[in-house]
């Protein structure tokens, strides 16, 4: 059974640790340099997520249907994702799997995924804020 009971659920997470990025003073500038629009495309449930990360332009995370064109876009189940977000998937190693999929210039994701690191710990703590124990442990 996936760990989001729905889409809504996965916005609600996911998405919102996108947004609350794309706030950040300090992360976001490295994040920007990526110079691409990214789509996540998740299965179980469901969903997507577009992130505009553009030098010298205004940052825009979309949930759900989007106008952005992506340059990179990046399948997986949503479980992955929320895996990924807590620190227990290796990009590489998932990628090879095929438990990840990419379209595009991989090497820009592959720039980002050293920049990801610091925002685990925020993923936990929302979870944590958000009384959902039950997604730190099952994963």
């Amino acid at each position: 059974m996936p760990y989001f009971k729905d889409e809504e659920e996965v916005y609600a997470y996911i998405g919102k640790l996108f947004q609350d990025l794309a706030k950040d003073d300090e992360l976001w500038p490295r994040f920007r340099r990526a110079d691409t629009i990214v789509q996540y495309q998740y299965r179980n449930p469901e969903s997507q997520i577009t992130v505009k990360m553009k030098e010298n332009q205004d940052p825009q995370v979309d949930l759900g249907p989007t106008e952005l064109e992506p340059e990179v876009v990046m399948t997986m189940e949503a479980d992955t994702a929320h895996k990924f977000w807590l620190g227990k998937v290796n990009v590489t190693v998932a990628l090879a799997r095929g438990q990840m999929k990419a379209k595009g210039p991989v090497a820009k994701i592959l720039k980002l995924v050293p920049l990801t690191k610091p925002i685990f710990p925020r993923y936990r703590a929302m979870l944590e804020q958000a009384g959902r124990k039950d997604l730190l442990e099952a994963a």
